[in-house]
């Protein structure tokens, strides 16, 4: 019987990566995101690519309602999900404290701290239902280090640290996984998200050195998955060679 990925944020970056990844493995696959031409475009190519099964949920996992009515409507032959990986997340803007909107600070803190936990808490009790589980919160090294004008997105991500290590102690007696994959700088939409759609001030993240792409995180989520039932990587800090910390990268 294939198992079962559950992917949220997976119509670009890491989150596309990751569904693709399990699905070369043969898992069957539940996509979600909330650009529903996106997402058709990566059903259309996984079922294209692999002999799987793929279920889109056009998904805003914000919102508490939404995400559990779409969990109790999952069909019975992607019911039984193995493998939950919360990859929903981003940034927006880099300013400081003093000068920042409010309105990004709700939608990071919504999309990153309240989505992961909104998905979460719907799928525990499939896990707790079946004994066994897998939960991988795609966190950031902003999570560990705070640097400048970060302020609240890196609140954000240490909350999912802070999140995980709670999510592990409260679900150890139901054989539920927990771990957290931090990545350092990955070349994904992120930058181009976070600036607004500017281009050249998104480019100029990755420039002059050589980032994550979201094919090694994924490949670092597959690998703590694929462990067996008695191992588990609570916390892994994943950068690009040219990446010392947060703000310490060697570029040519």
């Amino acid at each position: 019987m294939n198992k079962v990925v559950f992917v949220t944020g997976a119509t670009s970056g890491i989150g596309r990566s990751c569904a693709f990844r399990f699905a070369r493995s043969g898992y069957h696959v539940i996509i979600a995101g909330r650009r529903a031409d996106r997402l058709a475009e990566v059903e259309a190519e996984l079922k294209t690519k692999f002999d799987v099964q793929v279920y889109s949920m056009v998904l805003d996992v914000r919102n508490r309602e939404e995400v559990n009515l779409a969990i109790e409507k999952i069909p019975v032959q992607f019911s039984n999900i193995d493998v939950l990986i919360n990859n929903a997340g981003l940034a927006l803007d880099l300013s400081a404290f003093n000068d920042a909107n409010q309105d990004d600070w709700d939608r990071m803190i919504d999309t990153n701290v309240k989505g992961l936990l909104n998905v979460s808490k719907a799928v525990v009790p499939i896990f707790i239902q079946q004994g066994r589980g897998h939960i991988i919160n795609i966190g950031s090294i902003a999570g560990r280090e705070v640097y400048p004008k970060g302020n609240v997105y890196c609140a954000s991500k240490a909350a999912v640290d802070s999140i995980s290590k709670a999510m592990r102690m409260d679900l150890l007696q139901y054989a539920i996984k927990v771990t957290q994959i931090a990545p350092g700088a990955v070349e994904t939409e992120f930058s181009l998200v976070r600036f607004n759609g500017d281009e050249e001030r998104a480019n100029a993240v990755y420039k002059g050195f050589e980032p994550l792409h979201p094919d090694d995180v994924a490949e670092v989520a597959y690998y703590a998955a694929s462990l067996p039932p008695h191992v588990n990587i609570n916390d892994l800090l994943l950068m690009p060679t040219a990446q010392a910390a947060a703000t310490q990268i060697h570029r040519e």
